[in-house]
């Protein structure tokens, strides 16, 4: 007998922010594509491009109160096409095959992180507060994957063989961060329509200056440096809270 308060699923849609996460999910399928034919900056852009998506969905759901929970949900699975999939066969192709069996582990390690990450995410998003994630992000995950791939580039020719391990480590390392207990912030209490001191937009203008002057270089050291935020935050929160030693 069917439960009657069990809700059946809705036989309509909000257009708008499922568009943009199609749209999201697509890049990722494309630059699937790409990475397979050695494509490789091209993938990277439409992973990028793709993050911006998934950054608009959720900000138009919220604006225009058409937020859903089958929104949520298909959110979450184009994430896993967009952030999870698409950064670990771009890795794969573009170094990681030097490694054989190793590197083909490393990526999937990334790939399973990335879908624990989401799992628990759904699973917790009522029950943990908004202005820390628990474990890296997954978007900011396939990112900092991305901007290593232009960051290699801008390297010098005689750092050329250290690329390859650089690539493992952080792939496999980023994967690791997914699925862990490190704390990053979420931005999410930093409204951009409200009013904020003078200086909050000075610091976006350096930094933005700097990410036009140096892109190849400076995309991955931002990416580097929210991952250090997290670690060096919840490293120094373990400590606070840790009791003393018995004397």
């Amino acid at each position: 007998m069917p439960d009657p308060e069990r809700k059946k699923p809705g036989r309509t849609v909000y257009l708008l922010p499922n568009m943009l996460t199609t749209l999201s999910m697509f890049l990722g399928f494309l630059a699937m594509i790409w990475a397979s034919q050695e494509r490789f900056e091209a993938a990277g852009m439409a992973i990028l491009v793709s993050a911006l998506m998934d950054g608009l969905d959720g900000k138009v759901a919220r604006l225009t109160n058409t937020a859903s929970e089958f929104g949520v949900q298909y959110d979450s699975l184009a994430d896993l096409v967009a952030f999870g999939l698409s950064p670990a066969v771009l890795m794969w192709h573009w170094q990681l095959y030097n490694f054989g069996r190793v590197g083909l582990a490393a990526a999937f390690i990334y790939m399973a992180c990335g879908a624990l990450r989401l799992a628990r995410f759904n699973v917790s998003a009522g029950h943990t507060g908004k202005r820390f994630f628990i474990g890296l992000p997954i978007p900011a995950g396939g990112c900092s994957l991305v901007t290593l791939v232009f960051f290699a580039s801008a390297l010098p020719s005689s750092l050329a063989p250290l690329i390859p391990w650089l690539a493992i480590v952080v792939c496999a390392g980023v994967g690791l961060l997914m699925f862990s207990r490190v704390r990053y912030f979420s931005f999410k209490e930093y409204d951009i329509f409200q009013a904020h001191p003078a200086r909050s937009m000075l610091a976006f203008l350096f930094l933005l200056a700097v990410l036009i002057s140096f892109p190849r270089l400076t995309g991955f050291i931002y990416c580097l440096m929210y991952i250090a935020g997290g670690l060096i935050y919840t490293w120094t929160r373990s400590r606070r809270n840790r009791p003393p030693a018995v004397q």
